[in-house]
């Protein structure tokens, strides 16, 4: 345990350092969200006659919607490019020479990930209150138990990138694209409403669509949707087996 705390405070100050993922995984999140809000305001609407954003304000909608973002882009950004950094410049190699097992080295990821997660998911919900007087969580109890399956899913993804991506340029690469098509059709950009049904089928199969549906239930007052909490677990579990398995320490 004091391992796994201190390569998590290392991570951490690490990240503090880096303003380029400081910026995709706090900043751009939160400049994103206030920029929707602006423009779509909180009023519910309807397109032609069907519910858009699940029937609740726009910006209501988007607060727990972009806290699943944040999750997103230090899974799919920061932790493949710390893994795969740390494997270039032979960190995890002296990591292993020193006896440091691999559920420290990963762990320090998934708690580097959580932590981060909670600091945007806790900034983005005071600036919403105080800019929008958005809607504050229905049921905390649920929020705590989603948001934690879902920051333990997004981490495990970027664990599995991290662990396969051999080079910072292909995790960098990979992570930017895989982020902005998540970004753009799972429900943190358009409404999934006015898109094609291509781009809902399409949306229906990233990870992020399904964190944003358990973070909003909790927080909209919508309930438990056990199928989606399946889904975003198997994923984790998956995410989780398949890193174990293929991580490489050079």
């Amino acid at each position: 345990m004091r391992t796994l705390a201190k390569l998590s405070w290392v991570e951490l100050k690490l990240f503090a350092r880096d303003p380029m993922t400081v910026i995709f995984s706090l900043a751009f999140p939160v400049i994103t969200f206030f920029v929707l809000s602006g423009v779509f305001g909180n009023e519910p609407e309807t397109d032609n006659g069907d519910i858009v954003w699940r029937g609740v304000g726009p910006t209501d909608y988007y607060v727990p919607a972009y806290i699943g973002l944040v999750m997103a882009s230090i899974g799919l950004i920061a932790v493949p490019l710390h893994l795969a950094a740390y494997r270039e410049q032979g960190v995890l190699r002296r990591l292993r020479a020193s006896s440091i097992s691999l559920w420290a080295v990963l762990g320090s990821q998934v708690v580097f990930a959580v932590v981060m997660a909670t600091i945007g998911g806790i900034l983005i919900t005071i600036l919403g209150t105080l800019a929008y007087g958005t809607q504050l969580p229905d049921a905390p109890g649920q929020l705590v138990v989603a948001f934690a399956l879902s920051a333990s899913c997004f981490a495990a993804i970027g664990i599995l990138l991290g662990s396969v991506l051999p080079t910072t340029r292909a995790a960098q690469g990979g992570g930017l694209i895989l982020f902005f098509v998540m970004y753009l059709i799972s429900g943190t950009g358009p409404p999934r409403e006015v898109m094609t049904g291509a781009m809902q089928f399409l949306g229906d199969l990233t990870p992020l669509r399904y964190v944003i549906f358990i973070l909003q239930d909790p927080w909209l007052g919508f309930g438990w949707d056990w199928t989606t909490y399946l889904i975003v677990a198997v994923t984790t579990v998956v995410s989780a087996v398949l890193s174990l398995r293929l991580f490489q320490w050079e």
